[in-house]
């Protein structure tokens, strides 16, 4: 079981906290993981602060430990993630270079002949 977590956040970060989420045009994730911290930094509990955000344990978690780590600007960005797509080998690019060399293939008329 994980023990409790305890942020201190800045007065610097608590504005810029509040900025982020009074502002209308502000991502929604953003949004969010802005309450998720606001919310432990006052000493609200895990499963309090899952109630009021709609967010799983795990990614309550998460951004706790993000912000810990990075700071105010590790809410601002995403991990980035292996793509789902495997890549192409070299033999396909291989294939895919050999073919742009050639010349096209004629075309075939498909009409009447004149």
């Amino acid at each position: 079981m994980r023990t409790g977590i305890s942020l201190t956040v800045s007065s610097i970060d608590r504005q810029r906290l509040n900025a982020l989420i009074r502002d209308r045009n502000a991502p929604q994730k953003h949004v969010w993981r802005a309450e998720i911290i606001l919310l432990s930094s006052d000493g609200v509990g895990t499963v309090e602060i899952m109630r009021q955000t709609g967010k799983s344990k795990t990614c309550v978690w998460r951004w706790q430990e993000r912000f810990a780590a990075e700071g105010f600007q590790g809410l601002l960005r995403d991990k980035t993630r292996p793509s789902r797509i495997p890549p192409l080998g070299p033999e396909v690019a291989e294939r895919v270079v050999a073919l742009t060399l050639q010349d096209p293939p004629a075309r075939r008329r498909t009409g009447p002949q004149t």
